[in-house]
């Protein structure tokens, strides 16, 4: 009787999946179907791809080489750009068909997400509901409806690749499922650096929902051993925040190589602190309540004509 139990219950979590997997799906495609008739824009997408001859180029040893030694956006993202000359080799300049592959990189973010929070929690609906809220949100419209994005969800893909990845590390830990996380990680940092907090990320889920803080607690462990396997757990992140180290050195470099970098001096730190603080509550108000969204928010204080 258990063993049919267990069986009845594998079936509909199973189908229950795969059900909330079509739902995502279905209602992304429904809000962002509409890209694939958009056209490029002149904010960024002439730099990244209309008017740069080496996306044009397509993918040659060239082009890869310059994709691996160009800094002139500012940032290193040599996958981002494999990824811009891998559209033009297939569709040209077709705007369209370079929207809808933001989509699909959406659409594979959101049902890894679903996959990664599924297997921490062990629920489908409210994980899916997570999910949802991802797809869904206003805020992301920007990553997906403008082609220069896709730094954005390529990075974003392979942040739930290191979920995932570090998930499975975490239940069996070993070297090849360790080495993953790193290979992972540093593809997500070749898109955009911005996965430069992801390592605090991880620590954040061995405390909740993996609770890896409180190996031993109802095992009979000795209080020495639950602190140093906590100790562990913490010390692992080193070689990830070793990776973070080096990008974080590679985009300072390349900000300062494409002049946009301020002075210290020429702005008083309480200035920037205040603006700090500002600019991240006016994100959490948006993500509550999103409202006011533009594609670019100048400073208050900035003079210059637009």
């Amino acid at each position: 009787m258990t063993g049919i139990n267990t069986r009845m219950k594998a079936f509909f979590n199973t189908h229950s999946n795969v059900l909330v997997c079509l739902l995502l799906v279905t209602a992304t495609l429904v809000v962002y179907y509409q890209v694939g008739t958009y056209d490029f824009i002149n904010f960024d997408d002439d730099s990244y791809i209309t008017d740069n001859s080496h996306v044009q180029a397509g993918l040659t040893p060239q082009s890869a080489k310059w994709a691996f030694t160009n800094i002139d956006v500012g940032m290193w993202l040599p996958l981002t750009w494999l990824s811009f000359m891998f559209d033009y080799e297939l569709y040209g300049l077709d705007p369209g068909w370079f929207h809808l592959t933001n989509v699909l990189f959406h659409i594979a973010n959101t049902l890894l997400l679903f996959l990664v929070l599924r297997r921490m929690t062990g629920t489908s609906w409210r994980s899916g509901f997570v999910a949802a809220l991802f797809a869904l949100h206003p805020l992301h419209v920007e990553s997906v409806a403008w082609v220069t994005e896709r730094k954005d969800l390529l990075s974003t893909f392979f942040w739930m690749l290191t979920m995932w990845s570090y998930v499975r590390y975490a239940e069996h830990p070993g070297l090849k499922r360790y080495l993953l996380v790193i290979v992972s990680f540093t593809l997500g940092l070749m898109a955009k650096p911005m996965l430069v907090t992801l390592p605090f990320v991880l620590l954040l889920l061995d405390y909740w929902p993996l609770g890896r803080f409180q190996f031993g607690q109802s095992n009979n462990v000795s209080e020495a051993s639950q602190g140093s396997f906590a100790l562990r757990v913490v010390l692992e992140k080193i070689p990830l925040f070793a990776v973070t180290a080096v990008f974080s050195v590679v985009t300072f470099l390349g900000h300062r190589h494409n002049g946009s970098l301020v002075a210290l001096e020429s702005i008083p730190s309480k200035t920037r602190i205040g603006n700090a603080v500002v600019s991240y509550a006016s994100y959490i108000k948006k993500m509550i309540w999103p409202d006011d969204l533009a594609i670019f928010y100048p400073h208050p204080g900035n003079t210059l004509p637009l």
